[in-house]
């Protein structure tokens, strides 16, 4: 027997035995995605006061959860919540302290309630900014290298589910205080910095436009 054929025979060996130890695992169980229905009476209990018990918060500076991708109402949860070394990734004095308490699979459960939730109302004000904010939204400005934000939210603000939020029908006030929040880098929960790389390019009245744009998008 040759010396190749003798390393090709040991190599398809190898591998039939990789493959059959690997078949006789056991399957790994699959990452708890959350119960809406666990989630729902805790959630309307204790985010309801501020947000909601459906998620269509009344006041502008309380976001609305409902119809939120679940992915992301659980990342900003975890971000609210401290780390191992009790430091939270993103800082809020209510929030931080309100969501202490809970375990990842009912921040989950949450999450998942939220996401059921249908939202309404949501409408733009003003006429007079309509068309920089669906020019900012649908294009950017390439002359100072801003993308469009309907990139990443889609064209009607729907975002893509475990990537990039919906922000649809939001409160403009509230799109209007976070964008300003990450400029600043007040807030820097965002992956590969990337809402900070784009609020830094904006304006006040850019800001101010395409918030008011986006809380009239369906």
């Amino acid at each position: 027997m040759t010396r190749f054929s003798f390393t090709t025979m040991f190599s398809v060996a190898a591998l039939t035995l990789a493959a059959i130890a690997q078949a006789n695992e056991p399957a790994k169980p699959a990452a708890y995605q959350g119960d809406a229905a666990k989630g729902q009476p805790l959630a309307s209990a204790v985010c309801g006061a501020c947000h909601n018990p459906d998620g269509n918060s009344q006041t502008a500076a309380n976001p609305k959860l409902a119809g939120q991708h679940a992915a992301y109402l659980y990342k900003q949860m975890k971000n609210f919540k401290g780390g191992p070394e009790g430091k939270p990734e993103r800082t809020n004095a209510i929030m931080n302290g309100m969501i202490a308490p809970y375990t990842e699979d009912q921040m989950k459960d949450f999450a998942a309630y939220f996401a059921s939730q249908k939202q309404t109302g949501g409408e733009m004000k003003s006429r007079d900014t309509l068309e920089l904010g669906q020019k900012l939204y649908r294009a950017g400005d390439a002359s100072k290298g801003l993308p469009a934000c309907a990139a990443c939210h889609g064209p009607a603000g729907a975002g893509l589910p475990a990537q990039y939020p919906r922000v649809s029908g939001q409160f403009a006030e509230y799109l209007e205080a976070q964008l300003k929040a990450f400029r600043v880098s007040e807030r820097a929960n965002d992956p590969n910095r990337m809402m900070q790389m784009i609020a830094i390019k904006m304006t006040d009245a850019e800001i101010r436009a395409v918030s008011d744009y986006v809380a009239g998008l369906r």
